[in-house]
């Protein structure tokens, strides 16, 4: 018994340590993203500037030019790490990312109809990406439902509407007018290019009611990771949290993707990358979280600051390129593993 409490105080003060130092690290990236751009700004000018004792110069640059991008990649990072952490946990299944089971496939599909079916654009395309987030997550459980879900199922179901969301994407984008399918692909591929306070804004309000809300119900998943029949015999009500959940991380992916369009890996890396960090053999909802706000602000640095003079990346093309050789790493690693 007692080396079970040493084994579980071990796991939680190695949890709070890496835990704070995400934290300072993602601090220390958002101040240098605010520091670092064509007229640079030194991080005390910055952090006074943050606290309305800046100049007139800096308070433009920071506070107009600067803040808002910065603060779309953490709170996107944020939403997107915890999401991909929701599914991943819930479902017991490394490859339940949002961005594999269709959640970010359904968001991309309403914002491209938005652009080249309607025409319309500003504040209404993040809306329509946040609802064709939720009603594809509701159509994938609806069809994954025999009495009950399981991740198996869910996962092969997810699969299918992503395939169904991309082909209906690709054929929107052939009948459309040029200028607009690249005003559309530039969307799908990811970018804080565009994102202003209206973006941050909206985005805030819905985080601060779901992360809380995720964090509180995720306590439940030590539980549900048990199976269903021991979880049940401990109290627990199975579908109801699960479908609580489920809905917790479609909404934190759709409010993600709708500020920032379905930028790839975030989501489906944040978790095994927080949990090789914390050695628990599962991921932190607050590592998973924290991991995704870094990767989302390192990867926006290096989009905006790779290339020189005035063109820039989409951020998707920085995390695509980085993600992809990491998961094959994640799975060569885990044959490897599996074979000795």
């Amino acid at each position: 018994m007692s080396a079970v409490v040493t084994v579980q105080r071990r796991t939680a003060r190695r949890t709070a340590i890496v835990t704070a130092v995400l934290a300072v690290a993602v601090l220390a990236v958002f101040l240098l993203a605010l520091s670092i751009g064509d007229f640079p700004i030194a991080v005390p000018d910055v952090v006074r500037t943050l606290f309305g004792g800046g100049t007139v110069r800096d308070d433009y640059i920071v506070l107009r030019l600067r803040l808002p991008r910065a603060l779309a990649g953490l709170l996107v990072g944020l939403a997107f790490g915890l999401s991909g952490a929701l599914f991943q946990r819930l479902l017991r299944n490394p490859l339940a990312s949002p961005d594999v089971i269709g959640v970010t496939a359904g968001s991309s599909l309403a914002a491209v109809l938005c652009l080249v079916t309607f025409g319309v654009t500003g504040v209404i395309v993040p809306a329509a990406a946040l609802a064709g987030g939720l009603l594809t997550s509701v159509v994938i459980y609806v069809l994954a439902w025999r009495r009950g879900v399981t991740g198996h199922r869910l996962v092969l179901v997810g699969i299918g509407i992503a395939a169904l969301a991309a082909s209906a994407m690709s054929y929107f984008l052939t009948r459309s007018d040029v200028r607009i399918a690249t005003q559309a692909l530039v969307w799908i591929t990811g970018s804080f290019a565009r994102v202003g306070w209206a973006e941050v804004r909206m985005a805030g309000v819905f985080l601060v009611v779901l992360v809380p809300a995720a964090v509180l119900l995720g306590r439940t998943l030590s539980v549900l990771q048990l199976g269903d029949d021991a979880a049940m015999a401990l109290g627990v009500r199975v579908e109801r949290v699960r479908l609580g959940l489920l809905a917790l991380a479609a909404a934190l992916c759709g409010v993600a993707t709708s500020v920032g369009g379905p930028i790839a890996f975030v989501a489906f890396l944040s978790g095994p990358i927080a949990t090789r960090i914390l050695r628990t053999g599962r991921p932190g909802l607050a590592s998973s979280a924290l991991v995704g706000a870094l990767i989302t602000l390192l990867a926006d640095f290096a989009a905006q600051h790779l290339l020189s003079g005035t063109h820039q990346l989409p951020v998707g093309v920085v995390t695509g390129a980085v993600g992809a050789p990491y998961l094959l790493y994640l799975l060569a690693t885990a044959n490897r593993g599996a074979r000795t």
